[in-house]
């Protein structure tokens, strides 16, 4: 791993997600990137009140004086003491957050991106969304998300809730480079529904031969019950006290998301761990 990005807005969350990500860096030798994104007031910004309006100078001073702020922030953050032990480049952007982080996963060529998530209702999933489940949605290279601070960042015991599909291949190699860098051990699972069940006997069967097959050592296979895939993802992961969370995502978009919605997303937005995704068709 050569370069990771972190997204920041100097948040508590944010925070949290680049001590994070400064740990994973030092273990591994990666590079961080600190990127800050301000949203400029364009010529037809929407009010809250609802009327439309043309930018004037004083919406011009408004983005400069954020501009301005952001940057003194994000030279303390590049420059601060603690983080000596590892290489950090600021790069600050104007524009969207979303099509920000995303473009510069590309110029970068950025191998995983570390972000903050605040967990949100059901309602606002639906509704409102987040930059970090467009992210992960959609991001070309894996996704970390650190919702509160971990009681640990040295990941001993990683989840890995696997469909055992071939095209997990790819993230596969990327969950077991993580189980090099911290000699962990992966807990292969597969989640038992009323509406997907499968005896443990063959599941077992099947996650055994699928280690095998992706070459996972010092791993255990595991099956377990409940009502859905999500909330069986997170309470066994809080069953075995695991210090990260490992799955794979399709990515669905448009009237496919909203119909489908994501297993991925859902962990992302509940789960107190940290939780690795990847979108398995990039």
């Amino acid at each position: 791993m050569r370069k990771i990005l972190v997204p920041v807005d100097f948040s508590k969350t944010s925070a949290t997600a680049f001590d994070v990500a400064f740990d994973i860096a030092k273990k591994d030798g990666a590079e961080l990137v600190a990127m800050n994104v301000v949203e400029e007031i364009t010529p037809e910004s929407y009010r809250v009140t609802g009327e439309w309006h043309k930018a004037d100078w004083q919406d011009r001073i408004f983005t400069y004086e954020l501009l301005k702020k952001s940057k003194a922030q994000l030279e303390k953050l590049v420059s601060d003491p603690k983080y000596a032990a590892v290489k950090i480049t600021g790069e600050l952007r104007v524009g969207n957050p979303y099509h920000g982080i995303t473009t510069i996963i590309t110029e970068k060529k950025v191998d995983l991106v570390v972000m903050g998530t605040k967990g949100h209702s059901k309602l606002e999933e639906m509704v409102i969304g987040t930059n970090t489940e467009k992210v992960v949605r959609l991001s070309r290279c894996p996704v970390l998300t650190v919702q509160k601070k971990p009681a640990t960042t040295d990941f001993k015991n990683i989840v890995y809730a696997t469909s055992m599909s071939p095209e997990e291949e790819v993230f596969s190699r990327f969950v077991k480079r993580t189980q090099q860098i911290y000699d962990s051990t992966i807990h292969l699972v597969r989640i038992n529904t009323p509406s997907n069940f499968q005896r443990d006997s063959i599941s077992k069967d099947n996650l055994s031969r699928y280690a095998k097959k992706l070459g996972i050592k010092n791993c255990t296979i595991n099956v377990y019950n409940d009502t859905s895939e999500e909330e069986g993802i997170i309470y066994f992961a809080e069953s075995i006290n695991a210090d990260l969370i490992a799955m794979a995502t399709h990515g669905r978009t448009g009237f496919a998301h909203v119909m489908a919605g994501s297993i991925a997303e859902d962990v992302v937005g509940h789960s107190k761990r940290p939780v690795l995704t990847f979108v398995v068709k990039h």
